[in-house]
């Protein structure tokens, strides 16, 4: 894959009247339609809305792991809608990470070895994969538990290597879709502490879908939908406080 494809572009994501259907025992279904939005570089955005309403649908098309039937997806500035299947997977790897709510760990493997996975399929010397790798723990505090597995590993800890490996490959954007689904209340505010950390200190951009309004006030802004379209957008406490405090400087 080649950059002619790409544009510079303030935004880590835009998405321009995405039209996505299924087809379901001969019945057509329309998961989204026309769906438009922009996510700048830095931002944090959560899509909620009852289950069925194409939240999950939204993310996979903006993403790249499943196509669009028409509209335009950009991440970074590239047409991800018009590559082909090899080089959408080319480019998810090496400028996506993906965090999702049943963590997705290769049991066999130790967490750094989870985390330096893509590296190395993406085609990464072992040694450099490794260094980044562990470098990735360190940022989620887990350096220390590199080599467990994990089965030793708490529920929490499991997301954060997720989260590790999701930010080795040092991504334009994060996904995550349910991120706390499957966690108790103090692991799951420590994961969204940490991902706010992880906004701040380095400007990281993540889109989650979420059912959790907890969750959801720790972004920016929450995207509402419904019957596959975006009914409104609403900024958070959070992200009044950013714009108050930008414009004021």
């Amino acid at each position: 894959m080649t950059s002619d494809n790409a544009s510079p572009s303030p935004n880590a994501v835009e998405a321009v009247s995405v039209v996505k259907t299924y087809q379901t025992d001969n019945v057509e279904v329309q998961a989204l339609r026309g769906v438009s939005l922009a996510v700048p570089k830095g931002d944090m955005v959560a899509i909620m809305g009852p289950s069925g309403c194409g939240k999950t649908t939204l993310l996979n098309c903006l993403s790249g792991l499943d196509s669009v039937n028409s509209g335009i997806v950009r991440v970074d500035g590239v047409d991800i809608s018009q590559l082909s299947d090899n080089d959408r997977s080319s480019y998810r790897a090496n400028n996506m990470g993906f965090v999702f709510q049943f963590y997705n760990l290769l049991p066999v493997l130790s967490a750094v070895e989870n985390v330096e996975l893509p590296l190395l399929v993406s085609g990464t010397q072992a040694k450099e994969a490794r260094e980044r790798s562990m470098e990735a723990l360190d940022l989620v505090h887990l350096q220390a538990w590199a080599n467990h597995r994990p089965a030793q590993l708490s529920g929490g800890q499991r997301q954060r290597v997720t989260i590790a490996r999701a930010l080795v490959n040092k991504p334009a954007i994060v996904w995550a879709d349910e991120p706390t689904g499957d966690l108790d209340s103090k692991n799951a505010e420590e994961i969204m502490d940490l991902v706010v950390s992880l906004n701040e200190s380095n400007n990281q951009t993540f889109v989650v879908v979420t059912h959790d309004i907890h969750v959801a006030e720790r972004m920016f802004r929450i995207i509402n939908m419904l019957d596959g379209q975006i009914v409104d957008e609403v900024p958070t406490a959070r992200g009044h406080a950013l714009a108050g405090a930008a414009s004021a400087r």
